[in-house]
């Protein structure tokens, strides 16, 4: 028995790996819900940009609407507004924070009448 020996296994080091991993599992899965919040505050900018610029085309200022829009919604945003009659439809497009994930686009409408004009 004296001719065997038997290797004792060495454990050092797999604290630190598992530490690694998991502290990188943690960082991703931080960064996910920190871009899931600025995408939802991006969301909320396009709709308070579409409410905006459609109560102002329905006071018969379209020009002041779209600036309004603009100045409101995220960087980068197409603004459409269009007019059929007396309807005043406010279509709010972007790339949620900063365009960072392709193919995840925000959209936001408002819908309202124009104001009769004495």
């Amino acid at each position: 028995m004296a001719g065997r020996h038997r290797k004792k296994r060495d454990d050092r080091g797999a604290v630190t790996v598992e530490m690694a991993i998991a502290l990188s599992t943690f960082l991703i899965v931080l960064g996910m819900v920190l871009y899931c919040l600025a995408a939802a505050a991006d969301q909320v900018r396009c709709l308070d940009a579409a409410r905006e610029a459609a109560r102002q085309a329905a006071r018969g200022e379209p020009e002041q609407a779209r600036n309004a829009a603009a100045r409101i919604a995220p960087a980068g945003a197409q603004i459409t507004i269009s007019t059929q009659g007396a309807h005043i439809h406010v279509d709010v497009r972007a790339a949620p924070a900063g365009g960072v994930l392709p193919g995840m686009r925000l959209h936001a409408q408002a819908f309202a009448v124009r104001e009769p004009t004495e």
